[in-house]
């Protein structure tokens, strides 16, 4: 008697007895209605009240859960009651309950929760910016303000948060850290985790400090107001002082991103930051966290609470260009910032036999890389499917020991994954051309054997190159760091694009700021 695999045998009934078909379906809708869920919900402020104390406040909040929930649930169920961003709160609910609640004066809205996703030595000068003089000197570095940001944690041990010369934080700062006292200090004043919806969803107890587990959160902290650290540099390029935009403002971090990596911020989560923020006494938000369009719910209803309260709050347009309608944080009152670059690169340039010179990049600079011709080989030639992408075993079959390949980018393959298949393969060193979609903009990667980015229009003369002669052959010239791109700065093709799709009249994103090769801690 064969064997039929589960899979198979699980179709095959659903396509032939509608019963089960019904009777699955039934399931479903029932298992979604009685399932717990993230839920914010938005209530009306009671009439003729005035609620003091937190615990009122709370307890207004409760009353619009379930009347059939026990008082000890209540308070398991709910999740956050928040104070300052919006008059709501964010609770474990079903839809059954949801609907339930509906019926209840003061209710605004119930939804359940998205789940968003993250997202110098020479910036400054880029910039316009001069330590000794003009504008950023008056500005006094920003001398005196908080800066909150909301990421995936931080490493509170990085120079870029030495508190040499800071003086104590201002007295209106009420904020905690969640670290070892000598972890904090008068630069880093401030650190905590906010996950308790993230907790619920995992149904777990634990309690993750709020430490960097990818590198994101430090990035963006020290981008925008780390300390002046001098010699810095990546694997020898990029050399000088690095320095966030504001190096005299204090920091707060509030850690709304976990997992492995942690990429995964839970609305509510993100909304219980805002709050804490705003309670803390902070002076500018960061986030750097993006979804679909929306909706002006939720986070865009607590940052208008913020800006109301004198705050100031900067958000990410996303990284999902460079496609139209992509566009995350478009509220019209919150500043939207897309992704530039800079004129700098670390220049490996790709010397064809025809003596044609291609510009690209990688931030590993083989300087001892041999400048006499390889053979050139494009990884496409073979025809087999995905080929050109350098996927795994894509280059089985083929002879590239000791000559240069010319991938494709794209695929769902890594760029760096790409160039351990070439030396896998005994390749010299490899070529990566950029899909049409991301143009101009190339990566500084530190790829695992001698290797260049270039753009789509550069791979396209390579390719055409390939198919011009009998012999192609190739080298790459690595030439450091390079100061003065002139077709700089334009929009990253990551960037994402207009219109906004939940607010098709107010043109966004805002403004653009360096947002590619940005040497920062991590």
């Amino acid at each position: 008697m064969a064997i039929i695999p589960l899979q198979l045998l699980l179709i095959f009934m659903l396509n032939f007895c509608p019963e089960i078909v019904q009777a699955t379906q039934h399931t479903t809708q029932i298992t979604e209605k009685t399932t717990l869920l993230n839920y914010i919900v938005h209530v009306a402020k009671p009439e003729g009240r005035t609620l003091a104390e937190f615990e009122d406040l709370e307890s207004w909040y409760q009353s619009f859960l379930p009347v059939s929930t026990a008082s000890s649930e209540k308070q398991q169920r709910m999740l956050y009651a928040y104070q300052n961003v919006i008059s709501g709160f964010a609770a474990r609910l079903t839809q059954e309950e949801v609907k339930s609640m509906e019926e209840k004066d003061g209710l605004l809205s119930a939804l359940s929760e998205r789940i968003l996703h993250l997202q110098t030595t020479h910036t400054p000068r880029f910039l316009g910016l001069h330590q000794e003089l003009g504008f950023w000197k008056e500005s006094n570095f920003g001398k005196g303000v908080i800066i909150g940001v909301l990421d995936g944690g931080i490493f509170p041990s990085h120079p870029s948060f030495s508190d040499e010369g800071m003086p104590p934080p201002p007295a209106k700062w009420k904020g905690r850290c969640d670290f070892n006292a000598s972890d904090c200090n008068n630069k880093l004043i401030g650190a905590r985790s906010v996950n308790i919806a993230a907790k619920a969803k995992k149904g777990s107890a634990a309690t993750e400090p709020p430490i960097d587990v990818d590198g994101h959160g430090t990035h963006t902290a020290s981008t925008a107001a780390g300390a002046f650290v001098k010699d810095a540099e990546v694997l020898g390029n990029a050399r000088g002082t690095a320095v966030g935009i504001a190096p005299h403002a204090y920091l707060a971090i509030y850690k709304v991103c976990f997992g492995d990596p942690g990429d995964d911020c839970p609305e509510s989560d993100i909304l219980a930051g805002l709050d804490a923020a705003v309670q803390d006494g902070v002076d500018v938000l960061s986030l750097s966290l993006s979804g679909d369009s929306v909706p002006f719910f939720t986070i865009a209803i607590g940052s208008f609470a913020a800006i109301q309260k004198g705050i100031f709050l900067s958000c990410s347009a996303g990284i999902c260009g460079p496609f139209n309608g992509t566009l995350s944080n478009e509220a019209p009152w919150i500043p939207t910032v897309g992704a530039s670059t800079v004129d700098r690169r670390f220049a490996a340039t790709a010397r064809l036999g025809n003596g044609e010179q291609i510009d690209g990049e990688s931030l590993s600079q083989h300087s001892n890389f041999p400048s006499t011709l390889l053979p050139l080989i494009y990884a496409g030639m073979s025809g087999k499917p995905n080929s050109s992408l350098c996927g795994e075993g894509a280059l089985e079959g083929m002879d590239v020991k000791g000559k240069i390949v010319l991938c494709e980018r794209g695929g769902g393959i890594g760029r760096i994954a790409k160039g351990g298949e070439v030396k896998n393969a005994g390749g010299a060193a490899k070529i990566l051309m950029n899909e049409e979609a991301d143009g101009f903009r190339t990566n500084a990667d530190v790829h695992v054997l001698p290797a260049t980015h270039v753009s789509f229009a550069a791979g396209l003369k390579i390719k055409a190159y390939i198919n011009s002669t009998q012999a192609p052959m190739a080298t790459i010239l690595f030439k450091g760091t390079v100061i003065g791109d002139p077709s700089s700065p334009f929009v990253a093709s990551f960037s994402s694009r207009g219109p906004s799709l939940a607010s098709p009249g107010i043109l966004k994103p805002d403004i653009i700021g360096p947002g590619v090769r940005i040497l920062a801690a991590s």
